[in-house]
C-alpha cells in the first residue's frame, strides 16, 4: 500500500503523536528522522508533516517546493513558527495538541486516493406503500452484481431498516445511532469496514430501536466518504423529509420518485415532487404498475411536470420474497431487475480503482 504521509522529525514527542494521529486515521506514514532521510521521501507522499526541529535544515538545503507540506510545532503562536513554515513552503502550521482533530482529517485525506465519485441516486416514494424502499435495494443488488461498489443508505428512521429488507438486520455492524453526531471528515476505508454487507451491497441501516433523526451533517459526512470510496451511492429517502433527507437531495446526481399507476397516488406524489423540488431539480418518474384503471405512466408524467423514466410491474413473488428478507432471489430477473441495470446504465458509474478497493 502507498504511504499517505512521510513524518520528518527527529522530535521523539512530535514523532509519536502524529503516528498515534496516523493509526487513528488509518493511515500509512514513513518517518524520517534526520533532514537527509527527509530529503530522500520528499516528493512521493501527498502529505508531509516536518516537525519544526527539521524544518530550518530542510529549508536551509533549498528544499523543493510542493503542495501537501504542513509544519508541525508544540508551541502556540511562537513567531519563528511562522518563519519556519514560509522557510520549507509549509501551506499549513499545525500545533499539538490543539490541532489533533485537524491533523487526524488530513492524514484521512491523504490515505485515500483520489480522482473517483461516486453516482448518487435518491429514491422517494409519491406515497406511502409505493415501492421506493424495494426499488432503492434492487437498484444496489444490480450495481453490485454490475460490478460496482455500492453503498445503500437507510434515510427512513420509521421505515424499520433497510437491513431487514434484504434479510440482514443480524449482520454485525454499524447502524445510524452508531454514527449519531458524526462531525469531520469520515475515511471511506473505515466506512466500508464498518457497516454490514450483503452481495455486494454495504448497507447502513436504521434498527428498530428508537433513535434520533440524522443531522444533516452527519448525512453529508457520510455521503462524502462513500463518494471517495464507492462507485454507487442509493439513498432510500424518508416519508417525511428531514434536514438528512435534504443533505443527500443536495448532492444527488439524480432522484427517482417512485409511484403506482393511481389517480390518488398522482395526486399525492405532486406534493411529494414539489417538495423535492425544494432542493433538486434532477427528478424523473417511476411509475408501478399495473393500473386498476389504465391510467398510462405518460398521462402521470405529464400531471407531475417529471420525465418518466421507467416503469415495473409488481411481482407476485415478491410480499412472501419480503417477509423472509429474501430480495436477492428476485433481483435478477423481472421488469424491474432490467428497470434497474437500465437505470444504472444511464447514470454510467465507473468502478473505482484497484488502488480504492483496497485502501
Amino acid at each position: 500500500m502507498a504511504i499517505a504521509a512521510l513524518i520528518a522529525t527527529g522530535d521523539p514527542r512530535i514523532a509519536d503523536d502524529l503516528l498515534r494521529l496516523a493509526a487513528a486515521a488509518d493511515a500509512d506514514t514513513a518517518v524520517a528522522r534526520t533532514v537527509e532521510q527527509a530529503r530522500a521521501q520528499w516528493r512521493r507522499p501527498p502529505l508531509v508533516l516536518v516537525g519544526a526541529d527539521l524544518a530550518d535544515g530542510l529549508a536551509a538545503g533549498g528544499i523543493a517546493r510542493r503542495s501537501g507540506v504542513v509544519l508541525v510545532t508544540t508551541e502556540t503562536d511562537a513567531p519563528e513558527n511562522f518563519r519556519a513554515a514560509v522557510g520549507v513552503g509549509a501551506q499549513d502550521l499545525a500545533t499539538l495538541p490543539e490541532d489533533e482533530p485537524w491533523l487526524v482529517d488530513a492524514l484521512a485525506a491523504a490515505a485515500e486516493p483520489g480522482g473517483g465519485r461516486a453516482a448518487t441516486v435518491c429514491v422517494a416514494g409519491g406515497r406511502g406503500g409505493a415501492g421506493a424502499s424495494v426499488l432503492a435495494a434492487m437498484l444496489s443488488l444490480a450495481g453490485a452484481r454490475g460490478g460496482l461498489r455500492v453503498l445503500l443508505v437507510d434515510g427512513d428512521p420509521l421505515g424499520g431498516g433497510i437491513d431487514l429488507l434484504l434479510g440482514q438486520e443480524n449482520a454485525p455492524g454499524c447502524r445510524w445511532p452508531d454514527l449519531a453526531g458524526r462531525r469531520g471528515r469520515l475515511g471511506a476505508a473505515t466506512l466500508r469496514r464498518a457497516l454490514p454487507a450483503v452481495h455486494g451491497v454495504v448497507m447502513l441501516s436504521w434498527g428498530r430501536t428508537e433513535a434520533e433523526p440524522v443531522d444533516a451533517e452527519t448525512m453529508r459526512a457520510v455521503l462524502d466518504a462513500a463518494r471517495r470510496g464507492f462507485d454507487l451511492i442509493v439513498v432510500d429517502l424518508s416519508r417525511r423529509p428531514a434536514d438528512a433527507d435534504r443533505a443527500a437531495l443536495r448532492v444527488a446526481d439524480r432522484t427517482l420518485l417512485v409511484v403506482p399507476a393511481e389517480l390518488r397516488a398522482t395526486a399525492a406524489a405532486d406534493k411529494v415532487a414539489a417538495a423535492l423540488h425544494r432542493d433538486t431539480d434532477d427528478i424523473g418518474l417511476i411509475v408501478r404498475g399495473p393500473s386498476p384503471g389504465g391510467l398510462p405512466g405518460e398521462a402521470m408524467a405529464e400531471a407531475l411536470g417529471l420525465p418518466l423514466l421507467g416503469a415495473f410491474e409488481d411481482d407476485r413473488r415478491l410480499p412472501a420474497a419480503l417477509e423472509h428478507g429474501d430480495l436477492v432471489r428476485l433481483s435478477r430477473r423481472g421488469s424491474l431487475p432490467d428497470l434497474c441495470d437500465r437505470l444504472i446504465a444511464e447514470l454510467r458509474p465507473h468502478p473505482v480503482s484497484p488502488e480504492v478497493k483496497a485502501a
